[in-house]
């Protein structure tokens, strides 16, 4: 049976001279892997494809545990502005690589995929800095995806830690076994721990003021520091969760580092 969804091209693997595997986050049916036969031909119908392609997919679902086959691809962008600059396209190619980790193939996550459009489509805007829309996109994706919390409060203890005026800004660690952050009373018992400073905490705070992307555009009120040391620490909890190295973050999350 053919199914169509709006879909984002994240991965593409050459399957042949001619084919391709390619992974898309649709819409309405998640992550989903599609081999491409004849891709690569003249007068393919879907032509070859690369990563960062949006537009509408045509496919067949497998009956079993197989891949599907692409039939038809609609493009609607490429986002030819991201690929004419290279920090916008690390940073757009680190988000493809995030989604893929993060989300199970088969599960429908329509938020995320909106996430991603938008993220998308505000990165390519002028303007817009690469490092916010990036710190933004991470935390939005981990949290909805149910691997991140609040990052409000001690997960040992309950003190408050973020959003309280009076609450710790030193001191504090981020823990990815303990599930989130511990204060300075805790952070001692846990071997897997992360130290925190002030721009960290500030620029979490910041972005728990922008609760969704729609109705900021993405634009939010957070400074270049606090964006970098953001991005650092949700890349370390990606990487822990993933049990790997993100191999796009030597791109962007080192490029923000050596700006220091």
């Amino acid at each position: 049976m053919a199914a169509r969804e709006p879909a984002i091209c994240i991965r593409t693997v050459d399957y042949s001279e001619t084919s391709q595997v390619l992974s898309f986050l649709t819409r309405g049916a998640g992550l989903v892997r599609l081999i491409a036969k004849g891709a690569k031909r003249p007068k393919s119908k879907t032509g070859p494809l690369d990563l960062l392609s949006e537009g509408e997919i045509v496919y067949t679902t497998p009956a079993s545990q197989a891949m599907g086959t692409l039939m038809e691809f609609s493009e609607a962008t490429s986002h030819p502005y991201l690929r004419r600059d290279a920090e916008r396209l690390h940073t757009a190619m680190y988000m493809l690589e995030l989604s893929g980790e993060m989300i199970a193939e088969g599960d429908p996550h329509p938020q995320a995929y909106d996430l991603l459009h938008n993220s998308l489509h505000r990165l390519a805007e002028p303007g817009s800095r690469p490092a916010a829309v990036l710190a933004f996109y991470q935390w939005r994706l981990l949290t909805h995806v149910g691997l991140l919390g609040e990052l409000t409060d001690c997960v040992s203890c309950g003190q408050a830690i973020v959003g309280s005026q009076s609450g710790p800004t030193t001191g504090v660690h981020f823990s990815s076994d303990a599930g989130g952050l511990l204060c300075r009373d805790c952070e001692a018992g846990q071997h897997e721990k992360l130290p925190l400073g002030r721009d960290t905490l500030a620029g979490l705070s910041a972005l728990r003021a922008t609760r969704n992307l729609q109705a900021t555009r993405g634009k939010v009120t957070i400074t270049q520091n606090q964006a970098d040391a953001v991005n650092r620490l949700l890349h370390y909890h990606a990487t822990n969760l993933a049990h790997k190295p993100l191999k796009l973050a030597r791109h962007v999350i080192g490029r923000h580092e050596s700006r220091r």
